[in-house]
Formats: C-alpha cells, sequence, structure tokens
C-alpha cells in the first residue's frame, strides 16, 4: 500500500494536505506547520512541528495513548509517536497526520469516521504482508 501525503496549503500555525492511497484521493490531511528543521533537530518546536518530507514505512500497532490499534510511521527523525489519526485542528496532532475533510478553514470535519475506514485499509494490507509506506 502506498499512500502519499501532498502538502497544499502551508500556514503559520497548521498545514492542509490531500491523502492518496495507491494513487487515488482519499480524503484531507491536517498537520502542524511545517518549519525548517536541520540535521540536529534545531527548529522543531515541540507539538507544533510537522514531521519532515520523506519517505517512511507505516505499521499498523497498539497506540498506549489511544488505547487501541493505530497506523504509526517508523523512523521519522528527531519525532518519536507519529500516528495517523482523528482529530479536528492542529491543536490534535503533536506532529500527527489528522485525517478527514477539509470544509472549513484551518480544521478538518469527520475525522473519526475517516480515520476508522483508513486503519480497516491499513490493518487489512498489514495482515496481507503488503509493504505500507507514506511519502510526504
Amino acid at each position: 500500500m502506498e499512500i502519499k501525503v501532498e502538502r497544499k496549503w502551508k500556514k503559520k500555525d497548521y498545514t492542509i494536505g490531500r491523502m492518496y492511497i495507491d494513487g487515488k484521493l482519499w480524503c484531507n490531511t491536517l498537520e502542524d506547520a511545517v518549519r525548517d528543521i536541520d540535521a540536529n533537530g534545531v527548529g522543531k518546536i515541540k507539538g507544533a512541528t510537522a514531521i519532515p518530507a520523506g519517505k517512511y514505512r507505516v505499521v499498523f500497532n497498539y497506540s498506549p495513548k489511544f488505547g487501541r490499534q493505530m497506523p504509526r510511521l517508523l523512523n521519522v527523525p528527531h519525532f518519536d509517536g507519529i500516528l495517523i489519526h482523528s482529530g479536528n485542528t492542529a491543536a490534535d496532532s503533536a506532529g500527527c497526520i489528522l485525517v478527514g475533510y477539509n470544509t472549513e478553514v484551518g480544521r478538518l470535519n469527520n475525522s473519526r469516521d475517516t480515520s476508522d475506514r483508513l486503519n480497516v485499509l491499513i490493518e487489512d494490507a498489514q495482515r496481507h504482508g503488503e509493504e505500507i509506506t507514506i511519502d510526504i
């Protein structure tokens, strides 16, 4: 499974994008603001910075914070515990990628339903032994 996030609208406090799964538009994304981060992590503001652009492996495993299985990005430089999950504003992100539909400025709607449907796809891909990646 190939997931792609195209960051479209980079604002001061948040970033809105589009998520594609295997080349097909799936939903919108909301992340923290994109900031320049050097090789040592300087420039990152904890809980308010989007992860660096790149390609990451995704696994579906248990999140102690959410108490359930969630899609997790592996080996993100200077970040730990990056998940794809529901949320409505950048305040819900803390570096994670939120999914839903951007029908209001700076917000996502129908996020929980979108996240739940995405979880089913990712869990199914993992169960069938597919490699799951996300390219941002």
